[in-house]
Parts: C-alpha cells; sequence; structure tokens
C-alpha cells in the first residue's frame, strides 16, 4: 500500500476553479492519510507545474501520485511522462477527471460539483494507493506486413512500406490491381486518368523487390497477434498456362465463345470469359472463368497448351508482424423503382455515366440516343433520415461537378442540370463549383422532406422538383438522361475481414478507429491499422494521406524487432482457476485460452492479445481472473472512497464586490497577467503592453484574449486611427 502520495488539483485557467473549489479541495486533501502534498495549481499540464511535479516526486519521495485535471485522453501519458522522468513508475499514476465530469456539467450547482469532486479526488486516492509497479510487456516482432487491399491507397503504402525496409505482401480480393480508382477517367486536380496512375503505381511496386503480390486472393483465418500474426490465403487460380505464348493467349480470348456482362463496365458491355478487366489492366495475365467454359469442349480441346482448367486452389500461411487494411468501399446501387432506377430506361447512377464517357470518346450515346441534356439527383442513398445511410458522402458533390465539367469539355452543347440538397465541395474543390456556375450548369435545390420525382411523359422523361431557391417553385426539367449520384458504402466483404482480424464496425458499416483526431488509423487490436475508404468515405488524396499515416505507424511500430505494449491484461490465479471456459467464450479477441500447467486445465492468457477490457473478469465463477491496476480491492477502495461523506461550507460572496473588482475563480493570476496589469493604463492597446514588457505580440495577445474571457479586463474602444482596440482594467 501506497504510502507517500502526492495530490495535484488544477484551474484548468478557470475551467474548473470557475465551479469547483479547488483551493479548498487542496486544503482538504492534505490532511487525508498517506498523502504528503495537497496543491491546487493553475495548470497541471504547464511545462513549469511538470517541473515542479518531477522536483516533488524526488525531494518528498513520492511512492504514487494523483492529477485531477481533465479527461484522461488528453493528458495520460503527459503525466506518466512526468512520473517516469521524476524515477516514478507510471503505473503508481492515477488522472481523476474534475472537468468533464464535474465543472463542465454541473456549472449551475457549484456546491455540489465541489462535493462531487472530492468524493472523485478520494476515490482515485484510494485506487492509487493499492496501484502496483507494472513494466511493459517487450514483444519481439517480425518486420514484414499485410497490406489487404490492391487499390491505389494500399499501392502506396506498400510501396512506402517497403521503402522503409519491411518484408510486404500486398493482397487483393480482384485479379487485377488498382481497385476504383482504374474505373477513373480523369481525376481532379492532377488530370490524370485512373489507369495511368495504376500503372505508375504496379511499375513501383514491381522494383521493390520485398514486395509480393498475391491477385484473385482471400484471406481465410487469422490467429497469432502484434508481431506474430499467422494469416492463412486462398490463392484462386487464373487457368492460364504460365509457360504459354503471349499471342496464344490473345487468340483464345478472341476465341472465346460465351460472353457475360462485363462487371468492370458496371453490366453497360459485354466481355468474354477468358478477359481482362481493360486492355492494360494489371498484372498482364488474362482470367478465365473455367465454369463458363465447361460445356465448350471443341474450344477447350483447341487451346489445350494455353489454358489449365485443371488448376486448384492454393491455401498459403504467411507471417507477419503487422497488418494495414485498406479494402475500399461499394459504390450505393439504388433500388428498382429509386427516382425510377431499373424502371426507367434512361435512369443511370454516377459511376455508370462515367463509364459510358470512356465507351464513348466522340458522342455519348446510351440506348442508341444521343445525349444532349443531363440531369443529376444528389445524395441519392445518402443523408437520409429515415434509410439506412445517414451520413454524408463527402465525395459525391465533387465528383458530379468535375463529371459535369468534363461532360461539356469532351461533348459541348451539353445542358446539365444539378438537383442538390446541399453542395459540399470543401476545399479547393471549390474550384469546380465555381467554374461550373460560370459556364451555364443550372442548379436547383430540394430538401428531404420533397423530394424530387422522376416520370415518364411519353417518350420523355420528366424530373420534378420543388426548388427552394426560387421560393419552392415547382420545377420540370426534360432531360435525356437522369443520373443518380450514389455515395460510397461499405463493401459486402467487410463483415468477413472485421471477423477475421476483430475490427469494430460503426453504426455506417464502416471500419473504426480508436479516435478520429487522436488515433485516426488505429483499432483496438494491436498491430492492425485501417487506411483509405474502407474506414469512411474519402477522395483520392485523403485515401493515399491515411494509409501512409496507416504505413508511417507500422514502420515504426517495427523498426526495432521488438514493441512495448501497455501491461493492464487481465491475469489468471492459477491455484483458483479450474477451467470453465466461460472467460474465453466471452473473450472478442481470442485471448483466453485451456492449457495444462501442474497436472490441471486452467486460464492463459495471451498478453500480446489481450487489450485488457476486463469482460472476462466479472464472467469467472471462481473469481480467479482480474485486470491489472483493475484489481476488485481496488474497485472496492474508490466505491468507499466516493460514497465518503463530504463536508463543503457555502462560501458567502457578495455579487456586487466581485464585479466591481473583476475577481475570477482562480487561486491567483498567472505571472505574465501580473506583468501585463502592471503596465496597463488607463487604456492601453495590445502593442503598448508588448513594447512595454518586451515580449512577442502573440504571447500578449494570446492573454490578453484569455484575461478578457475571464473577466479581468474589457475592451475600452479603438484607438484615433482604429488600428487597435484599447483595453482596461476591469
Amino acid at each position: 500500500m501506497k504510502e507517500r502520495i502526492g495530490v495535484y488539483i488544477c484551474h484548468c485557467g478557470g475551467n474548473i476553479s470557475d465551479y469547483v473549489d479547488v483551493e479548498e479541495l487542496g486544503k482538504m486533501f492534505h490532511q487525508e492519510d498517506n498523502v504528503v502534498i495537497s496543491k491546487d495549481v493553475m495548470f497541471a499540464c504547464a511545462d513549469s507545474n511538470q517541473k515542479d511535479m518531477v522536483k516533488d516526486i524526488q525531494e518528498n519521495n513520492l511512492d504514487a501520485i494523483v492529477v485531477c485535471s481533465c479527461s484522461p485522453k488528453l493528458h495520460l501519458h503527459t503525466f506518466k511522462n512526468v512520473a517516469a522522468r521524476a524515477g516514478l513508475n507510471p503505473s503508481n499514476y492515477v488522472q481523476v477527471n474534475i472537468r468533464e465530469q464535474c465543472s463542465w456539467p454541473h456549472s449551475d450547482r457549484p456546491r455540489e460539483a465541489t462535493v462531487k469532486a472530492a468524493g472523485l479526488i478520494r476515490a482515485g486516492i484510494n485506487r492509487v494507493s493499492f496501484s502496483e509497479s507494472l513494466e511493459n510487456i517487450e514483444l519481439t516482432v517480425k518486420k514484414s506486413v499485410l497490406v489487404l487491399g490492391a487499390g491505389v491507397a494500399g499501392m502506396k503504402a506498400a510501396i512506402d512500406l517497403a521503402k522503409s525496409g519491411n518484408e510486404v505482401f500486398l493482397i487483393e480480393k480482384d485479379f487485377f490491381v488498382g481497385g476504383r480508382i482504374a474505373q477513373k477517367d480523369g481525376l481532379f486536380m492532377s488530370g490524370q486518368k485512373g489507369k495511368e496512375i495504376v500503372a505508375s503505381l504496379y511499375e513501383d511496386i514491381k522494383k521493390q523487390t520485398n514486395i509480393t503480390v498475391f491477385t484473385g486472393t482471400t484471406v481465410e483465418k487469422v490467429s497469432g497477434s502484434l508481431g506474430n500474426f499467422h494469416v492463412d490465403i486462398k490463392v484462386k487460380p487464373r487457368f492460364i498456362n504460365g509457360k504459354a505464348d503471349k499471342q496464344a493467349v490473345k487468340r483464345a480470348m478472341d476465341e472465346c465463345p460465351v460472353s457475360v456482362d462485363d462487371a468492370f463496365n458496371l453490366g453497360l458491355t459485354k466481355r468474354k470469359a477468358i478477359y481482362k478487366n481493360y486492355p492494360e489492366a494489371l498484372p498482364d495475365v488474362p482470367v478465365v472463368e473455367a465454369e463458363l467454359l465447361k460445356n465448350e469442349t471443341d474450344f477447350v480441346a483447341k487451346f489445350a497448351s494455353t489454358l489449365n482448367l485443371n488448376e486448384q486452389e492454393e491455401t498459403l500461411s504467411l507471417i507477419v508482424g503487422s497488418v494495414l487494411v485498406t479494402t475500399g468501399y461499394d459504390h450505393y446501387q439504388p433500388k428498382e423503382g429509386e427516382y425510377g432506377y431499373k424502371t426507367i430506361d434512361n435512369v443511370v447512377t454516377l459511376p455508370e455515366l462515367n463509364r459510358l464517357m470512356e465507351l464513348n470518346p466522340e458522342k455519348l450515346v446510351y440506348n442508341g440516343k444521343q445525349i444532349k441534356s443531363v440531369a443529376f439527383i444528389y445524395c441519392v442513398g445518402s443523408r437520409q433520415t429515415k434509410g439506412e445511410n445517414k451520413y454524408c458522402s463527402r465525395q459525391c458533390c465533387t465528383s458530379t461537378i468535375h463529371t459535369s465539367l468534363q461532360l461539356k469539355e469532351k461533348y459541348e452543347n451539353i445542358q446539365t442540370y444539378h438537383v442538390y440538397r446541399d453542395i459540399r465541395t470543401y476545399g479547393k474543390q471549390e474550384i469546380l463549383y465555381d467554374k461550373s456556375s460560370k459556364q451555364g450548369d443550372i442548379y436547383f435545390k430540394y430538401e428531404e422532406k420533397e423530394m424530387p420525382v422522376v416520370e415518364k411523359e411519353g417518350k420523355s422523361t420528366i424530373v420534378k422538383v420543388k426548388d427552394y431557391l426560387t421560393a419552392k417553385k415547382q420545377m420540370e426539367i426534360e432531360a435525356d438522361l437522369v443520373v443518380l449520384v450514389t455515395g460510397m458504402v461499405a463493401r459486402e466483404d467487410s463483415t468477413h475481414i472485421s471477423e477475421m482480424f476483430k475490427i469494430p464496425i460503426g453504426r455506417d458499416k464502416f471500419f473504426n478507429e480508436i479516435h478520429p483526431k487522436l488515433k485516426p488509423v488505429e483499432t483496438v487490436i494491436k498491430g492492425v491499422y485501417i487506411g483509405g475508404t474502407c474506414q469512411g468515405p474519402k477522395n483520392v488524396s485523403e485515401s493515399v494521406q491515411s494509409s501512409l499515416a496507416g504505413a508511417s505507424k507500422i514502420t515504426a511500430l517495427l523498426k526495432s524487432g521488438t514493441v512495448s505494449v501497455d501491461p493492464i491484461i487481465a491475469r489468471v490465479n492459477a491455484d483458483a482457476c479450474t477451467w470453465c471456459g466461460k472467460c474465453s467464450d466471452v473473450c472478442d479477441y481470442t485471448a483466453i485460452k485451456e492449457v495444462e500447467a501442474d497436472g490441471k486445465h486452467i486460464a492463459a492468457v495471451n498478453k500480446a492479445v489481450c487489450t485488457g477490457c476486463g469482460i472476462c473478469a466479472p464472467v469467472c465463477p471462481a473469481n480467479a481472473i482480474d485486470i491489472a491496476q483493475y484489481t476488485d480491492q481496488g474497485i472496492e477502495s474508490m466505491i468507499d472512497g466516493f460514497m465518503h461523506e463530504v463536508e463543503i461550507r457555502e462560501k458567502e460572496v457578495n455579487p456586487e464586490e466581485v464585479q466591481e473588482e473583476g475577481k475570477v475563480g482562480m487561486k491567483e493570476y498567472p505571472q505574465i497577467w501580473k506583468n501585463i496589469l502592471e503596465t496597463m493604463d488607463e487604456k492601453t492597446t495590445i502593442p503598448q503592453v508588448v513594447e512595454k514588457l518586451k515580449v512577442s505580440g502573440e504571447l500578449v495577445t494570446y492573454h490578453m484574449m484569455t484575461m478578457n474571457r475571464y473577466g479581468v479586463v474589457v475592451p475600452a474602444g479603438m484607438d484615433a486611427k482604429e488600428e487597435y482596440f484599447y483595453y482596461k482594467k476591469k
């Protein structure tokens, strides 16, 4: 049990002390057993206070510290590092959140907020009293990476990982690399064609001797953990004789008697049963759909030396240190009848229009008719209040307007209409919207409660919309082609991938990172990262950036050959355990398995896999499992501490006196505030303060704004030239 504890209670610049009486709490806990130091400090996270904490720990021989401030999500590692610098084991540190849990939610009842804070602080002191000195778990890692998905994000990440010295296995479900990018004709802003980008990236991949590409491959089984994942993959055959002459293969493709809908062209064209997605598709080896040729005995016999229909699927086992998932997205597929899709012959989706444009280089023709007018209907399958996809797909507006510009550039004399809810061409993409408006594109705004309607009237297709830009007038647009702007949705196989790698899926069915800002590419499984559009809608640039972020994280993780992981994991009391299997059944991470020890069967925890979630502990009938730093004794002591009776006196304050003197709920002003106040006359500008203090203008501006926020100073008009504000003491 810890006997020399330091407690630090933060004002947070008024965020806490405006509503919680931190001074009173500092005095109260100074009287607690085993508490050697109890301080209230202005900013606990400030460099100056961190230095004071290090000094306190060393000079007073503290064996544990408690910091009462903001959320541990912000500064847990800050104060763990303070403890480590002072020679104190970081596990003997506890952070108590009295900002988000006390001052902010209970700002209307400051006395009760202070009472609650006192309970939480005492609970933290009791918990740290029973803390243990834990050491991080060191694991040996293999410097190899599995990249799942060979779209533009996966290919870029694979190249980056390989150049950093890692062995890379690039896995692609399709028989050809490139993903959706290969279906794009020209990209904003570069103007490059998607196929050119794919060819360039594939050329870079072939130059890297430590990248192995597997196409037509799926993941079948995953086991192991960070540094040592065992992944079984199934490689489908192409049914082409590897020694066959290229000309013979081409003749077989040309003479193939069986044709089917071309999935790459979204069913707009036909392709042979021996095919490539497009002539330049890579790897440069066609694929045979053997099942379609089973009745074509004469053809198969003729090309017996070229085709090898007896090839079998092959299962390979790979061992990798980390995994990067970049499996991409699917397009939303409208339901039959949705805006006339599949029921009206000239209603298509935006991806289908993009393929049509590439297939029609001279004139845009659909169903034998030349297209002169196009109406785009936005947000089809996105932002549905009552539907499945409540999110905005982000890139659809830009993609639509870019396509509209390409239509006029490529074919000329095409009128385009945009029926939209909101235009979201963020960042530099706003250039496209501006250009579209200036070139004569016509925009109609609708609301979800009054959706557009697509109807067939004789030979004409009419889009009816109540336009909010013209006081809700009912407009009718006659269009040769109606294009449904569909967004991104999670891939159909995302559930399978999620089960294989234990990646959480959000309500939007995309993969979930730990935190969108603090840990944007990490998952809850150590060593498994995500990037690109598998985690949500993104444009090409954003997809590549996120996958490269994942690649850099992996490189840093595997660089040294060992990795240090958090010691807060489940622990088994071998004497009490009798192995019933309940802990293993509830573990989402397969971190617990049955082993034999000293003649009996017990549970064993895989330290590399366990996340310390604690779900196993409450289901154990023998109470043989606990979580490091979350023992029964520690939790019960926290409850006792929180339930301890607290007496906080209501302070009598004269509101007029507070207003007159400009008091704020802080122990004292920071020194720089005092310096600023000393320089101020009846009215003073920021440049005048800067001149007197000889410090940077940015520093004075920051603190003057903060002083204004807390009523220490107030604006007092502008100077004669109206260049600067005057400030005066309140």
